[in-house]
């Protein structure tokens, strides 16, 4: 019993998500229906993609991608190219899988430089440009994906209307790393990169992984329902390559992830609850969206919310804003969170602390701005 607690007492957010799952679990019974309503598709993408960048990890594929950030000498320099890399990659492979793609970087290339003491900050100005990068694409965010196939406008469209929100964010984004830096905006960081070495009995599983990555990134964009299969290339895959990495892949992660799909999907299920949405949030659904979201995540909010929306760019408005308020906010940033405790265990709440501490500075500031855009007819 006491390692369980405390097992439970090092992973903080598992403990929460199984607290949350439970309570909704004696709102709403299990049933065939709930099982059903869980996200299982997002579930299956994250699963691939822990397993591919283990194995990522072990071969040391992002060598190229390492040498390039090693050649950058100021914190300044290197700082931005990693966030807007995490910026830019969201917009067309989801905001969890550029997290996951940059922030072990982040921490690998800080940490050999010496400047471990700017990995909080960067990270969570990293989490800030995947979730604000996201939202310029109809598939950058799993609550765009679902809105924009509700929304029937054009990709165009929907990109036109967006794109205030994504240029004021990179904006904002760089002067947050300048007032970083403030104090020597030419600190000088010295990044190795030849650590990260290629065996040559490591080609064929390189290729094979690349492969794999390649093949789950297809699965994203195409929105296929093929994706059950896809599942299963991969776990076979990895088998074949190096069944040792699935011992190494992030298991907790994902039970957090089905917890708190579990609690939304209940909540979403409770008629009664749904009878007050009904009556409260039409006419505010930026700030209902926003305030659901720290509950049940952006992602079931938006579903939750749009059978009562009449403002439809509040409702994704305040889907996309609502990230930067809490880790529960976007499950991104549970994803963010996670990466950093296995490197640093013990510090989630040094993690929480600065987290927010830099979204709601950065929160603050696009808020309004966000709502008084929310009044621009998206049809």
């Amino acid at each position: 019993m006491k390692k369980i607690l405390s097992f439970l007492k090092k992973e903080l957010m598992l403990t929460l998500s199984l607290l949350a799952a439970g309570i909704a679990l004696i709102i709403t019974p299990p049933s065939a229906e709930l099982i059903h309503d869980i996200d299982w598709h997002t579930l299956g993408t994250l699963l691939m993609m822990l397993c591919v960048l283990e194995g990522f990890k072990q071969e040391n594929v992002l060598r190229p991608l390492v040498g390039l950030a090693s050649n950058l000498k100021r914190m300044t320099s290197l700082s931005l190219f990693l966030i807007f890399g995490v910026f830019f990659c969201s917009m067309f492979v989801t905001n969890d899988v550029s997290l996951i793609i940059f922030v072990p970087l982040t921490i690998m290339l800080f940490r050999d430089g010496g400047k471990e003491k700017y990995i909080l900050p960067v990270i969570s100005m990293e989490n800030i440009a995947a979730i604000r990068g996201s939202l310029l694409m109809p598939f950058g965010s799993p609550q765009n994906l679902f809105l924009y196939g509700k929304a029937g406008v054009s990709a165009g469209h929907f990109m036109l209307h967006m794109l205030p929100l994504c240029a004021m964010s990179a904006l904002l984004l760089i002067v947050f790393v300048f007032v970083l830096y403030r104090k020597d905006p030419k600190e000088e960081i010295s990044a190795r990169a030849d650590r990260m070495v290629w065996t040559p009995d490591g080609k064929m599983r390189r290729i094979g992984y690349v492969c794999l990555f390649v093949l789950i990134l297809t699965v994203i964009v195409t929105r296929t329902t093929l994706w059950p299969w896809a599942v299963a290339v991969v776990l076979i895959g990895m088998l074949i390559l190096d069944w040792k990495i699935l011992l190494k892949v992030d298991y907790v992660l994902l039970v957090t992830f089905l917890c708190f799909f579990v609690f939304s999907s209940s909540i979403a299920a409770n008629q009664e609850i749904a009878g007050v949405l009904k009556k409260a949030v039409a006419g505010y659904e930026y700030w209902w969206a926003i305030g659901v979201s720290q509950v049940i995540s952006n992602v079931p909010a938006s579903i939750v919310l749009y059978p009562f929306t009449e403002n439809f760019a509040g409702l994704i408005y305040g889907a996309d804003t609502a990230g930067l308020c809490s880790l529960i906010g976007s499950l991104a940033s549970v994803i963010n969170y996670r990466i950093y405790v296995r490197e640093y265990p013990g510090n989630g709440g040094k993690f929480i602390k600065v987290f927010t501490l830099v979204s709601w500075a950065f929160f603050l500031i696009v808020v309004i701005p966000g709502f008084l855009l929310s009044h621009w007819s998206f049809f």
